[in-house]
Order: structure tokens, then C-alpha cells, then sequence
């Protein structure tokens, strides 16, 4: 089934010190990376996408998911994890929590134990979880009841190169047959996940293609070691 992520003039406004949109954006199957500085508007944009807060104007639906929330799955930036609780064990509540049918809670726990490579950390407690594994563990617990949408706050975010890698390779396998957006800052997540690049500043959308399309926008003089690195600076210095 073909999933559907649309958004039609989505603004968001909090109290007057920032704005949202409009956004206008149809976000299909496969890695959305969805880039900017800080206070650029990505957090806004997710806890609109997951449901947690209602735009201001306009709507935004997923077309071809389950009903409401029930069919997403939300990564934020800093997730807590139960600490004494096994992987295994919280992967039970989490399903719990999404009403995955009790005769098939084992099944989705095991999939999804597999598919982040956590199958031999199942009986390990999340506080014994290097910082590159409790990720997958929390990407684990966003897709425990099979979304059509998964939201990955800046997933990377403090780990070593290795780790980075190995969460690429989590968040790739997840992306087949779901839409999965990832927030991130970092050059090489864009270079290694991205099917689509969404550039926000200031509340607005500077870009929106693949990878090479973003690389053509780079200056020669803006600051980088790359053309994506001086494509963005390019984008993100226009918008201010």
C-alpha cells in the first residue's frame, strides 16, 4: 500500500516569537531527510506530523496509514528509556500501548528486535545500552506496531562515526514500504539516507529535491569542504 504524507498551507504560530509555513508538502515512501539550523521550524513540523499539537491553519493528513496516531511512530530527540526495564520487556509495553493484538505481540517484538540488530540485547536492560544501541532501541519502539510514518528527531545526534553507520542501516531497512522523516544537522546522515532533502529556514521551505539537485545550489564562496555542505550554507544564508 502506497502512503501519503500531505500537508496543504500548514502554519504554525507561538505567541508571535515564531512562525511556521505556510507548507505545502506531499511526503511519499522512503527517507525524507528534513534539514536546517536550529529555530528553523523541524521540531514544530514533527510534533505536527505526530499529532501532538494542531496547526494553527491548514491541515495535514497521512493518507493510506491506519486511523490517527495509530499508524505513526515518533523518535524524539532525547527518548527516555526505561532503565530497568529489559529491551524486550519494554518492547511489550510499547505494543501494549499501540494495542498490537496480544496473540501477535511476541511476533512484532521479535521483528522489530531484528530489524535494529538488538535480537542478542533482548534480555539486556536499556541501562546497560551503549548510546548507539539505545537509538535502535528507540527506533524499535516507533515501529513496534508497523506505522506507515516514523519520525526520527536528530537520531544520530552524539554518537561515534560506527554508531552513526550502523543507525543508517536501521533507519534504511525501516524506511522499505514506510514513510520516515529524519531530522538531522549532519552532513554525512543527509549524504547516506537521504531520498529526499527538505531544507527549512525561518519557518519556511528554501528546498526541496534529491541530494544532487541540493549540491547544483551551492556557491563557490559560501563556507563548506563540500558542495552539500556549501549548498546548505548557500540556502540557509538566502533565508536570512
Amino acid at each position: 500500500m502506497d502512503h501519503l504524507l500531505r500537508c496543504h498551507d500548514v502554519t504554525k504560530d507561538h505567541g508571535g516569537s515564531f512562525r511556521l509555513g505556510p507548507v505545502s508538502l506531499e511526503i511519499s515512501s522512503g527517507v525524507t531527510c528534513l534539514v536546517g539550523p536550529n529555530g528553523a521550524g523541524k521540531s514544530t513540523f514533527f510534533r505536527l506530523a505526530a499529532g501532538l499539537e494542531k496547526p494553527t491553519s491548514g491541515t495535514l493528513a497521512l493518507e493510506g496509514g491506519g486511523p490517527g496516531r495509530a499508524s505513526i511512530g515518533y523518535l524524539p530527540q532525547d527518548p527516555e528509556l526505561p532503565r530497568g526495564a529489559t529491551c524486550e520487556e519494554f518492547l511489550h509495553y510499547v505494543a501494549w500501548v499501540h494495542k498490537v493484538p496480544a496473540a501477535k505481540r511476541a511476533a512484532a517484538v521479535c521483528e522489530a528486535l531484528a530489524l535494529t540488530n538488538l535480537t542478542d540485547r533482548r534480555t539486556v536492560k536499556a541501562r546497560t545500552l551503549s548510546g548507539g544501541m539505545a537509538r535502535r532501541l528507540g527506533i524499535a519502539q516507533a515501529l513496534i506496531h508497523d506505522p506507515a510514518l516514523i519520525l526520527l528527531d536528530e537520531p544520530t545526534v552524539g554518537l561515534d562515526p560506527r554508531q552513526r553507520i550502523a543507525l543508517r542501516e536501521t533507519v534504511a531497512k525501516a524506511a522499505l514500504g514506510r514513510i520516515v522523516i529524519v531530522s538531522t544537522h549532519l552532513v554525512e546522515d543527509i549524504r547516506g539516507l537521504a531520498d529526499r532533502v527538505i531544507v527549512l529556514s525561518a519557518g519556511s521551505v528554501v528546498f526541496d529535491g534529491d541530494v544532487p539537485a541540493l549540491e547544483e545550489r551551492a556557491q563557490p564562496d559560501a563556507p563548506g569542504d563540500t558542495d552539500l555542505e556549501r549548498a546548505l550554507a548557500t540556502l540557509m544564508g538566502e533565508a536570512e
